[in-house]
């Protein structure tokens, strides 16, 4: 409530890097989608692996009428019901395994308890090709450069809940 009194704050705050940004859609409009969706975790996964979005959009759709015909849980009463399309959405129990298929490692960043250990900042994040997941969202992040279609670190002070780093 009053950081602006705390030296250390102000002292941390001012050696933070803030991450670059480039505009980065992932292909989803040269594959011919329009409009906006929320479709993140498609696009993140895209830029990283230098897939076709379109490519990463069909693996996802299938990869969720899998899990929605092979389980019994409420995820899979979701998907059965309103489709497996990944256009609003994907849950990390169906990308995390896709995501590490293609080679990468999921290193966690936040443990329930904790508190915010890592932000969306350079100096906080290791160079490579990572994926980032924030509160409900993927970015890309590409040696120290978001790449999505806006800047989610709101000014560095987006707590990073893991990420998946490119081996």
């Amino acid at each position: 409530m009053l950081d602006f009194l705390n030296l250390f704050t102000r002292a941390k705050a001012a050696e933070s890097k803030a991450l670059g940004f480039c505009f980065n859609d992932g292909g989803r409009e040269a594959a011919g989608f329009q409009g906006s969706a929320g479709d993140c975790v498609v696009r993140s996964i895209a830029i990283a692996l230098q897939l076709p979005y379109l490519t990463v959009y069909e693996d996802l759709r299938d990869a969720n009428a899998t899990y929605a015909q092979s389980r019994n849980d409420k995820l899979a009463r979701r998907l059965n019901a309103g489709g497996s399309s990944p256009r609003n959405g994907n849950h990390r129990n169906v990308f995390h395994d896709y995501i590490l298929e293609h080679g990468f490692e999921w290193v966690p960043t936040m443990k329930i308890g904790s508190g915010c250990q890592v932000h969306l900042r350079a100096n906080e994040l290791p160079l490579g090709i990572l994926i980032v997941r924030v509160s409900k969202h993927l970015t890309a992040v590409i040696d120290g450069v978001i790449q999505d279609t806006h800047n989610p670190s709101r000014a560095g002070q987006r707590c990073v809940y893991g990420y998946y780093l490119k081996r």
